[in-house]
């Protein structure tokens, strides 16, 4: 069970001191959201009411256009809160019709992580997601290519390389889930990557990592040692 007492992590472990550390990258979006509030009330930490938010709304656009009626009936989220988040959630919009050119940049597996947690951290079946990048390890976008059994999801070179070949992207991260939450490598998972890989040496559009998402935690290939 994780703690959603800030109070009760370690002090390097803590949200803003993350932030600080490591920047808004290394964050998911129910931390972020945390240090935005500040703070929870009696019987509802930070963190839990963050993540409440999350779940009752998917995604951050459909929390953008949340009313504030909808905002305060999440438990523990009153008037202030709600305007709190309404008025940065508009501020965070402007910024993007402002800059549409605003990118984001790959440089940890812990990046590959946050960008795609929310989609699949917790989904019933095997999502495989095809990461795009630039040159420069922008990401140009990222596709979902195959969605599988509760046990597992067959995926074909045809399938993984496409969407790289129509977005001219340089190099690809590869990325799925375990319904488990156990995101321990699987002998498929091992052989799988083995043949892409290959494959796309032979396109010439490496793959940089491939991250296994289980719940809350996460392995990154290349940093177990696997040759990309």
């Amino acid at each position: 069970m994780p703690s959603y007492n800030v109070q009760s992590l370690p002090e390097n472990e803590r949200p803003r001191e993350r932030l600080m550390r490591h920047g808004p990258e290394a964050l998911t979006t129910a931390e972020l959201i945390a240090i935005l509030l500040g703070s929870g009330m009696k019987g509802m930490p930070i963190l839990q009411l963050s993540q409440s938010i999350i779940a009752t709304f998917g995604d951050l656009q459909k929390l953008s256009e949340a009313t504030m009626a909808e905002l305060c009936s999440i438990k523990g989220l009153g008037p202030a809160k709600a305007l709190q988040l309404r008025a940065a959630l508009s501020l965070g919009l402007r910024a993007a019709k402002a800059n549409p050119t605003v990118k984001y940049r790959i440089e940890t597996p812990l990046h590959v992580y946050n960008l795609i947690k929310d989609e699949i951290a917790n989904a019933k079946k095997e999502h495989f997601i095809v990461i795009l990048q630039d040159i420069k390890g922008f990401v140009i976008d990222y596709v979902t290519v195959a969605v599988g059994t509760l046990s597992q999801t067959l995926v074909h070179p045809r399938e993984v390389f496409n969407p790289a070949i129509r977005h001219h992207a340089a190099s690809i991260i590869l990325a799925h889930n375990h319904p488990s939450g156990d995101p321990t490598p699987s002998p498929e998972d091992y052989e799988l990557t083995k043949i892409l890989v290959e494959a796309g040496h032979l396109m010439g559009i490496p793959i940089n990592d491939h991250l296994i998402i289980g719940g809350n935690q996460y392995i990154s290939l290349r940093q177990l040692g696997i040759s990309f």
